[in-house]
């Protein structure tokens, strides 16, 4: 997922109390990244950041953990809850 860097420790609190972040005897995994982020708010939006009909370009952080399968419904729920944006962006990998 994308987010803003003063978001990072709340969405992690989030994710790792909704049961993400465990790797055998380990707990509150994660990895993070800095980036540039864009978008363009269309009519009808409110950014968080930045204004709408604009392109915006802004420091973000990708943040990745892990999360086990029937956890699923309730780390995305912790995520679009906490998450500063509108519309959050991420993505769920299934592993094999």
């Amino acid at each position: 997922m994308f987010l803003p860097p003063d978001a990072l420790d709340g969405v992690r609190e989030a994710l790792f109390s909704a049961g993400a972040g465990r790797i055998g005897g380990y707990e509150r995994c994660s990895w993070y990244s800095e980036g540039t982020g864009t978008f363009l708010g269309g009519e009808g939006t409110s950014p968080a950041l930045g204004a709408s009909g604009r392109e915006e370009r802004l420091s973000e952080l990708r943040l990745e953990t892990v999360f086990p399968e029937e956890r699923h419904d309730a780390v995305v729920a912790a995520l679009r809850a906490v998450h500063p944006y509108e519309e959050p962006a991420f993505d769920v990998y299934p592993l094999l």
